[in-house]
């Protein structure tokens, strides 16, 4: 599988562990994204990780789902939310492929997972498919293609050799061009500086 099921495995325990890199800007973005929930809302996060945001996120919603390829992160995560008293979160070990693409969503979230998809382009046209009419897709995109050329060099051989997730190169005039064409139109985009993932959100109309 090219996201290597194996290398999240092991580095779930690490990884949930590790400080969030610049606070402020991940308090902006939650907080963008709250405003679009409301108590009867339904999220779909795919690439979930060890839960965080899913646990920021659940209080200010109706239910959560939230994905992962990784048996040892959906564990941390659910661990976590026991912890935390919050039970309205269902975890999956899972693609977003592997949801019941009969269930409807009033937001979906891909959050720094798109440029580790084989296939980025279909995660988006699946979300829009998966969302209601007026429902938002969330997307924190780090935009390889605009990254420095020693790590764009690092990231195919690690992913060619397979001691790293293959990873997808794209731009952001890419990145927002596939999710205009998959029928979104994009309310809100936000780059806390250059070198920074792309933050957009981006709406289904109806």
């Amino acid at each position: 599988m090219a996201n290597r099921v194996w290398f999240w495995n092991l580095i779930a325990k690490r990884y949930s562990r590790s400080p969030v890199t610049d606070q402020a800007a991940y308090e902006y973005k939650l907080e963008l994204t709250r405003a679009c929930f409301s108590p009867t809302t339904r999220v779909l996060e795919f690439g979930c990780g060890t839960g965080s945001t899913a646990i920021a996120h659940a209080a200010a919603v109706a239910g959560y789902t939230a994905s992962d390829v990784s048996p040892n992160m959906i564990a941390i995560g659910e661990e976590k939310a026991r912890e935390a008293g919050i039970e309205n979160i269902r975890f999956v070990v899972g693609t977003l492929g592997d949801i019941d693409p009969t269930e409807r969503f009033d937001a979906i979230l891909g959050l720094n997972i798109l440029h580790l998809l084989p296939d980025y382009v279909e995660s988006i046209r699946s979300s829009f498919e998966r969302l209601d009419a007026g429902g938002v897709f969330v997307s924190s995109t780090p935009c390889l293609a605009e990254g420095s050329l020693l790590l764009r060099v690092l990231g195919r051989v690690g992913g060619f050799l397979g001691l790293l997730p293959r990873l997808s190169f794209f731009s952001s005039d890419e990145l927002r061009a596939e999710i205009r064409d998959s029928g979104f139109e994009i309310d809100t985009e936000w780059q806390p500086k250059p070198d920074a993932g792309l933050f957009l959100i981006a709406r289904k109309p109806g």
